[in-house]
């Protein structure tokens, strides 16, 4: 039996995957895209600027920040894989749907933690390291309770993989406006104050409040049209068995191995970039300038990717922008001498890095069909939730590594640094994620074998099965 969620509020049991579902509407894919605006407002400001308020504004050594970013982040993942795994054992699944009201529950409760994670309590240094370890940690499962849900919903919203692509075009334009917007408006709130630590609180609230207020909107614009019950309704997944089944599903490895890669650099390059501007540039007021610049070719990436996609296929796009972004990160490295330089081969890294980011999402809607059928098991919420486990991972190494080198290289806050800090800084910048980028179009290239003709097949096999087992 199916029925739609939307106007029910009943779930589907062993439905058919439809041939031609119901088109989904313009409005729907521009909430599904402004809930990611929401989420990034919020994460970004830990991404971009937790790691300089660490170690300028709360004092603490950038190893010490560094080590904190891991921790958390490590603690983040397994979050996220108890989060997947309660989603697909949910059994009373209400007129809201299986996954929207993770959204509604947790928009306030995040902003709050948000805010908590960038004051600067009056405590001892100890006092300070534990209060960043506790409060980080807090927005982190906080978060996974919010996106995990979010980022789940993608096959419950459509079974066309244009349509999905299309939605994971929206998800990052989504992504991107909150990041340009946090990159470009950020830090003059921060400037318009004496204090670091006033300017910082004051911008993580007015983002905080805003972020809400696009969660929201995501919540009550969007709809579930494909949610399926377990068979057994006694049985609860647990994460032995959810182990077993990921493990069977190899498009998902191997696009958990190049998120490893990707979102590792480009977190690196979203931590590093400000202290590039401060203390190679000597010009901290460029970060709005090259924000709105270089997300700005983000937005045209994204647009390029749904038509790119259709000429040569999802895998040969993703390859195509690790070769952009490489290209752009090796040149930036010998010629990003001045700001102006600087902004144009950062236009040219983050536009290739933009196909890489949309395509993410489009690709991990795939893994949990053929995950289906490999094993005969649907788990959206512990596929999404395994995936985004190893983006957190390679969140905590974008935040260890630059915390390590600084320290490494002997980088001392707000005063004219040595040559050997600002090489580890340019390092950072652009060797790192080069380099990954280049590992990246290695594994896709010789590893991932889902094509869109086999995507075609596993659908159609899918609906052969689910026929069947309802006569």
């Amino acid at each position: 039996m199916k029925t739609d969620l939307a106007t029910s509020g009943q779930t589907v049991t062993s439905a058919p995957i439809e041939t031609k579902p119901k088109k989904l509407t313009l409005k729907e894919k521009i909430a599904y895209g402004m809930g990611d605006v929401g989420n990034n407002f919020m994460f970004d400001l830990g991404q971009i600027y937790l790691l300089k308020f660490y170690t300028d504004a709360l004092g603490l050594p950038s190893a010490t920040a560094g080590l904190i970013f891991l921790i958390t982040k490590i603690w983040d993942a397994f979050a996220d894989i108890t989060v997947g795994t309660w989603v697909d054992n949910r059994k009373k699944i209400g007129p809201r749907g299986k996954f929207r009201p993770f959204i509604l529950y947790t928009a306030i409760p995040l902003a709050l933690v948000t805010v908590v994670s960038f004051m600067n309590p009056d405590f001892t240094l100890t006092g300070k390291m534990i209060w960043a370890y506790a409060t980080y940690m807090l927005f982190g499962t906080v978060y996974s309770i919010s996106n995990i849900p979010y980022g789940s919903m993608v096959p419950a919203m459509t079974k066309d993989p244009v349509e999905r692509a299309q939605l994971a075009s929206f998800r990052q334009a989504g992504s991107n406006l909150g990041l340009l917007i946090t990159t470009v408006g950020f830090m003059p709130i921060v400037l318009m104050f004496d204090s670091q630590s006033t300017g910082y609180l004051v911008g993580v609230v007015i983002f905080s409040i805003i972020g809400v207020l696009f969660q929201l909107y995501c919540y009550a614009n969007v709809k579930e049209r494909f949610v399926y019950e377990k068979p057994n309704q006694e049985k609860k997944i647990n994460l032995i068995d959810s182990y077993k089944g990921l493990f069977k599903n190899a498009p998902l490895l191997i696009l958990c191995l190049v998120n490893l890669f990707t979102f590792s650099a480009f977190n690196v390059k979203l931590a590093v970039q400000i202290y590039y501007a401060q203390y190679v540039l000597q010009d901290v007021s460029i970060i709005p300038y090259m924000g709105f610049f270089s997300i700005g070719c983000v937005f045209i990436g994204v647009a390029l990717v749904p038509s790119l996609v259709k000429k040569i296929g999802k895998k040969n796009t993703y390859i195509l922008g690790c070769a952009i972004w490489a290209a752009g990160d090796g040149l930036a490295f010998f010629f990003a001498n001045n700001a102006t330089i600087f902004i144009i081969m950062a236009c040219f890294a983050f536009f290739g890095s933009s196909f890489v980011n949309s395509l993410n999402w489009a690709l991990v809607s795939d893994a949990v069909e053929y995950g289906e059928w490999k094993t005969g098991t649907r788990s959206e919420g512990v596929v999404y939730s395994f995936f985004t486990f190893c983006r957190k991972l390679s969140q905590a190494l974008a935040g260890f590594i630059p915390g390590v080198v600084l320290g490494i290289v002997g980088y001392v806050p707000n005063v004219v640094q040595s040559s050997e800090a600002i090489a580890g800084i340019r390092g950072l910048m652009f060797i790192y994620p080069g380099v990954l980028a280049l590992a990246t179009i290695i594994v896709m290239a010789w590893f991932y074998k889902l094509s869109e003709d086999k995507y075609k097949q596993i659908v159609s096999d899918l609906n052969e099965r689910r026929n069947e087992a309802s006569i």
